[in-house]
């Protein structure tokens, strides 16, 4: 029995012109679409902003996985975002409690100390500025819970986002993270200190609520 030279015999298959084993699977109606088969449904979107992670943040071959912040771009932020808080309400402690020191008199006889008119003024100022610090801070949490980014937090281009999601993380979060910072002093302020050597470059108060301190999209 020669197959090479029979004509009817495939080598790779079955004979030729006789048809293949019934039941075979048929392709999808329209074709294959070029490039491959579609994506999974459900894979993660895009967070919001525009910002686009992967890693965590989505199926592997996904998004871009995030570049961490480094420890010099978080402390600038810090530094920024302190001077904006502090030098108005500063000036308005400055001013109330200079006001204030300058209403009281001494009676160098009897060592009786009077006050005059100026010092309810000087008080309300010095009031007012604690005021104004609260207020500022407060707006700040709220720009980070909203869009990720505090002045100066944009001043250097990072943004805080939830670790799973790559999602802002909303004014509550943002107040609950602000306070978690209270961890990151104790002692001798190692959770802020954590970030030059952390995988993800958190503190103590970002693995605490889940948060990562990222790149933000350029």
């Amino acid at each position: 029995m020669t197959y090479g030279n029979d004509p009817g015999y495939n080598p790779g298959g079955y004979p030729q012109n006789q048809p293949g084993p019934q039941g075979g699977y048929p392709p999808p109606q329209g074709g294959y679409p070029q490039g491959g088969y579609p994506p999974p449904q459900g894979s993660y979107p895009a967070p919001p902003g525009g910002a686009q992670y992967g890693g965590a943040y989505g199926p592997p071959g996904g998004y871009p996985a995030p570049e961490f912040a480094h420890w010099g771009l978080r402390v600038g932020a810090t530094l920024i975002d302190g001077l904006l808080v502090g030098v108005p309400s500063g000036i308005l402690y400055a001013i109330g409690g200079s006001m204030t020191a300058s209403s009281i008199q001494v009676d160098p006889n009897t060592g009786e100390m009077t006050s005059s008119g100026g010092s309810g003024i000087g008080m309300i100022i010095y009031l007012l500025g604690f005021v104004v610090a609260i207020g500022l801070g407060l707006w700040l949490k709220y720009k980070e819970g909203t869009t990720g980014q505090t002045v100066g937090k944009k001043a250097v281009g990072i943004q805080t986002v939830k670790e799973q999601t790559g999602e802002y993380i909303g004014f509550g979060m943002a107040v609950v993270r602000y306070i978690c910072h209270v961890v990151d002093g104790l002692p001798c302020y190692i959770g802020y200190l954590w970030p030059l050597w952390d995988a993800k470059r958190q503190t103590f108060a970002d693995k605490i609520v889940g948060t990562v301190v990222v790149r933000a999209p350029r």
